[in-house]
């Protein structure tokens, strides 16, 4: 007998497959079969009656600092760009401990849950303090989130041209132990994992050459993915071009990162060249628009990129940047940062659906098994819910109205066939408890009294 059969929904199950008025199965943690009001659905042990609202694959969440909500709107950040924020921010992340990375993680997790997304990957590239990735195993487990661990790393402090405080960053081998370690401990290559880790130093100009390309030398040797923040910020030019003679892109490519198993966030200021040639390596890219948009530096040209040939996810970034973690809200801006850049005609929401599933799956190489609801794909889904006042009137097309009205949010969250939002609401016991400690580490690392 089937586990949990879904009906009455408009399914969209990929970026070509949708069933209006449609079921779709599941057993254990897989997606059984799908079908239309025609085809007869197997018996299953319970039935979730949609009443006809949209189910979606879950939402692939690419890029994320999850610490970060640690510090939401700041208010000495909220008028700065992005060099400066991360000056004034730096000394309070050296804070960070083991309480207060599983703490943020969890409602991070949870956050995202309750925005549709059901696979996030964290960069966590600050280590004031040993295992700090360990404790996001933990929050991951405890709550039931597919979660993609990415090691980051900084290693050129103030004194030596970077950005962060001395204390917040470690020597390449004290970073490639690390590595080592996490791999062992958690990356899951196998078919379903619910823990997977990648390489991930922050920045070039955060992190030395040799940090760099040992990444993707372990990487090569390993089978792991790669990951860093690449062109999001004009002053990345300007530092490259001083240390390096060089542009951001041209010396990504001299390190050997520009490959098949490189995903880069944000990336806003390549040239039509370079966006051609990234396209040609095989990279990956994540657009971060509101999160972008709320630090005034522009944002990565999607639509471009997809037409070149670049497959493009979508991320919520800095929890303190964004200060939120809706990828539902990212999905809606980047449709509107498409329609701004291009006209109406060029993007509509399953354009910007297909990033945020298809796409963001893509980047973390995972799409033969998340990202869409073909049978056989893990089974992480969405029954989304909005007010029936924001839905009047849109009776023509689900899908877009998911995203043009609104604001939608997952009325039912499924993960490894597991249920973990029920009626709008997560199902962990111990949030309650969790939001008390966030409060408590909060005004602790935000040093208020």
């Amino acid at each position: 007998m089937i586990d949990i059969l879904i009906c009455d929904a408009h399914l969209y199950l990929d970026h070509d497959w949708e069933i209006p008025g449609g079921w779709i199965a599941i057993e254990k943690n897989r997606i059984h079969s799908a079908g239309g009001p025609q085809q007869s659905p197997p018996q299953a042990a319970r039935v979730i009656n949609a009443g006809g609202r949209l189910v979606t694959p879950g939402l692939v969440n690419a890029h994320h600092h999850m610490y970060q909500n640690l510090t939401r709107s700041y208010a000495p950040v909220t008028r700065l760009r992005l060099f400066a924020w991360l000056q004034t921010l730096y000394p309070l992340w050296a804070g960070l401990d083991a309480d207060s990375v599983y703490v943020s993680t969890y409602i991070a997790m949870i956050e995202l849950l309750l925005g549709g997304c059901t696979t996030s990957m964290d960069h966590m590239y600050i280590h004031p303090r040993p295992r700090l990735i360990d404790e996001q195993f933990r929050a991951a487990h405890d709550i039931g989130m597919r979660f993609y661990a990415t090691r980051g790393s900084m290693t050129r402090a103030q004194a030596d041209g970077g950005l962060p405080p001395a204390g917040l960053v470690q020597d390449e081998d004290t970073i490639l132990s690390d590595c080592e370690r996490l791999v062992s401990a958690f990356h899951d290559p196998a078919p379903g994992a619910m823990g997977r880790v990648a390489l991930g130093p922050v920045s070039m100009f955060s992190a030395s050459e040799r940090i760099m390309r040992e990444s993707l030398t372990m990487a090569e040797r390993l089978d792991l993915r790669l990951h860093t923040h690449l062109g999001e910020d004009m002053e990345e030019d300007d530092f490259c071009l001083s240390m390096y003679n060089c542009t951001p892109t041209e010396q990504f490519e001299r390190m050997g990162w520009a490959s098949p198993r490189t995903w880069v966030a944000h990336y806003i200021y390549p040239s039509p060249s370079e966006v051609t040639r990234m396209a040609k390596a095989g990279i990956s890219v994540v657009q971060c628009p509101s999160s972008n948009m709320m630090i005034g530096g522009g944002s990565a040209d999607a639509l471009d990129m997809r037409e070149r040939g670049i497959k493009v996810g979508l991320g919520c970034n800095g929890s303190a940047t964004t200060d939120h973690a809706s990828m539902w809200m990212e999905t809606r801006n980047a449709m509107l940062l498409g329609r701004v850049s291009h006209g109406p005609a060029a993007m509509g929401a399953r354009e910007a659906l297909d990033m945020a599933t298809r796409g963001g799956a893509a980047c973390l190489g995972w799409d033969d098994e998340i990202g869409h609801l073909r049978p056989g794909a893990c089974a992480d889904l969405v029954i989304w819910h909005a007010n029936e006042v924001a839905l009047a009137g849109a009776v023509t097309d689900p899908v877009e109205a998911w995203l043009r009205c609104g604001p939608a949010v997952a009325g039912t969250s499924i993960v490894n066939g597991r249920v973990l939002v029920e009626n709008c609401q997560p199902t962990m016991t111990a949030l309650k408890d969790v939001l008390r400690e966030h409060a408590r580490q909060a005004r602790r690392i935000q040093k208020i009294a």
